[in-house]
């Protein structure tokens, strides 16, 4: 064999070794500010450790969903060949495939493995019946309370939404704190909003919009009796009107002060509520499913993160091997125990080091399957943005005409609505 020929053979080998990669070896990973940043540094040095050459450099944006959905989209609009794994809410698959935005994930995530995880996010992920994204952990609504002051005051948590008004009123005349007030959520006008909203609109027998006719519902009596009663009960007398600029870190922060008898969140809220050197309650925390409406079911919104890889990846496959390792069983559980998230993959519900430290798991299991998602469509961002400025507007003035708003938000969500009528459906 010549030493031309020899030389030829072995350069595409030489090229592809962690040697000669040079700069390919870089992976970006662009992830939100988290309140575990020690957790993703030790997952993304246990993947380098566990791959030689390859360097991940994280890239970390707002924490607030809006405000990294707005990064994100920036890079993917941009074709930005730099960007090769993200972070995905529950809602942005849909919209990110029909951008031509995520790379389809088919090839490396077949249904023998997507079978492993809860199918809420599966489904999530999944835009005219290809894969999108590989879900990391799941969110649902819960209801955080002060077990010590319910059972000082001879109390049970609260059912229904009317007796948690009830209980936080005699909570708060007896207690005579005037640091106390009575309930703690995310209010302000962002992705989390329409996440809290959704809870007391669903639950009331209401819909964000009607999927079937492609037509807005925030008009009709059922959404507007349950904006009603967020705006006159649930702020208007035991919340302080800071939770209209509250998110799920300022919201936590008020309830782990011992400032707020009830607190709704996501799961992870437990880990720090819990923990003596965050919080003034640790130990007088209680956890239940969000209350109900008289007659009503409990309503829990599904949240949760997933990975996604950017169609202009220069290396999808270094990017899937990261997103493989990241997603599983191992760091998902590495995630749960010092993260306090809930994993996305069934199996772990039943692990015993998890349950061990996360007890708490094996009671929200049935929540997180049952909980309730946001409607999956390529126009959800334009849709959520008409729906937060309602109910920010709806629940900020005391004196809010909610009809009328209702009103011209349904006219808004028509207009988008009209665009799938052009053959977009999801």
């Amino acid at each position: 064999m010549s030493l031309s020929l020899s030389i030829a053979l072995l350069l595409p080998v030489l090229l592809l070794s962690p040697l000669f990669l040079g700069a390919e070896t870089q992976i970006r990973f662009v992830t939100w500010k988290s309140q575990f940043p020690k957790v993703w540094d030790q997952a993304i040095a246990d993947f380098e450790a566990a791959n030689p050459g390859i360097k991940v450099t994280r890239e970390i944006g707002p924490h607030s969903s809006t405000d990294f959905h707005d990064l994100v989209t920036q890079k993917l609009k941009n074709r930005d060949p730099e960007m090769d794994v993200f972070f995905m809410d529950v809602i942005w698959p849909a919209e990110f495939a029909a951008a031509g935005w995520a790379l389809p994930l088919d090839r490396y995530f077949p249904p023998a493995e997507r079978g492993k995880f809860l199918v809420a996010p599966i489904l999530a992920n999944t835009y005219r019946g290809q894969i999108y994204g590989v879900p990391l952990f799941i969110d649902a609504g819960m209801l955080y309370y002060r077990k010590d002051l319910l059972a000082q005051y001879g109390f049970s948590p609260p059912r229904t939404w009317p007796e948690l008004v009830a209980q936080a009123k005699a909570v708060l005349a007896k207690a005579n704190d005037p640091q106390l007030t009575g309930f703690s959520g995310q209010f302000k006008q962002y992705e989390g909003l329409i996440c809290n909203m959704m809870e007391y609109v669903l639950g009331n027998g209401g819909a964000l919009w009607d999927a079937d006719a492609l037509k807005g519902t925030l008009h009709r009596p059922e959404v507007v009796e349950a904006v009603r009663f967020v705006r006159d009960r649930i702020i208007g007398e035991i919340s302080p009107r800071g939770v209209l600029a509250y998110q799920e870190p300022e919201s936590l922060a008020l309830f782990a002060q011992g400032r707020a008898v009830f607190h709704r969140n996501w799961p992870y809220a437990w880990e720090i509520a819990n923990d003596p050197e965050r919080s003034r309650v640790a130990g007088k925390v209680g956890m239940t499913v969000l209350p109900a409406f008289p007659g009503g079911k409990s309503v829990s919104t599904l949240g949760g993160w997933q990975l996604g890889i950017s169609r202009f990846s220069r290396k999808p496959d270094l990017a899937w091997r990261f997103v493989s390792f990241m997603s599983s069983p191992r760091m998902q559980k590495q995630i749960a125990l010092y993260g306090g998230r809930a994993p996305a993959l069934r199996a772990l519900y039943r692990d015993a080091d998890i349950l061990k430290k996360r007890p708490e798991f094996e009671t929200q299991f049935d929540t997180f399957v049952n909980a309730v998602p946001r409607p999956r469509t390529p126009v959800y961002v334009p849709l959520s943005n008409i729906m937060q400025r309602f109910f920010s507007s709806a629940i900020a003035l005391r004196d809010s005409n909610i009809e009328s708003l209702a009103r011209s938000a349904s006219r808004d969500m028509d207009r988008v609505l009209d665009l799938l009528r052009e053959g977009t459906r999801p």
